[in-house]
């Protein structure tokens, strides 16, 4: 089959959700199954396009949802990062930018506003995952409302996303 007539579905990070995101590796059917059924919901012309793969991992998330670039030029060690979802796009651009970087070439990937961004730190245990835990509920509740017919964006997900700092 040709790649471009298949769809890849990312599976969500393990979380307290009603779907499970995998078992020893594997993404269960069942959660397959759910994120498919919302696609076709979602887009339901893809309906007769078979879903290739489905994966998922955990997703790491800077404290303030920024991706960024950052170069010691002192020691010579760079890092990229904190893609939040966005990593099979962002990679590419940033392995880029890190490259000029390295190479100290300026160009207009150097000037991109992820280069040299640093996020503040998490809260200290437990209150981070205390944190996390509470977002993760009110996210489940805006989806379940949402879910059920609401048009516009729900208001817990509003306050979540003040909360979480999310723009």
């Amino acid at each position: 089959m040709n790649p471009r007539e298949e769809i890849m579905v990312p599976t969500p990070e393990r979380r307290a959700t009603a779907v499970k995101a995998d078992v020893d590796g594997r993404v269960p059917e069942r959660t397959i199954e759910h994120l498919t059924a919302t696609l076709h919901a979602i887009l339901p012309q893809v309906r007769d396009v078979p879903i290739a793969h489905a994966w998922c991992g955990v997703l790491a998330v800077p404290r303030d949802w920024e991706s960024s670039i950052v170069l010691d030029r002192t020691t010579g060690m760079g890092a990229a990062g904190g893609y939040v979802g966005h990593g099979v796009t962002a990679t590419n651009l940033a392995g880029r930018t890190l490259a000029d970087l390295v190479l100290d070439r300026q160009s207009p990937l150097t000037e991109l506003p992820w280069v040299g961004h640093r996020s503040r730190n998490w809260e200290p245990e437990p209150l981070r995952w205390l944190g996390v835990r509470g977002m993760y509920l009110a996210y489940k509740a805006a989806d379940w409302h949402e879910a059920r017919g609401r048009y516009t964006t729900s208001p817990i997900a509003v306050v979540a996303d003040k909360i979480a700092g999310r723009p």
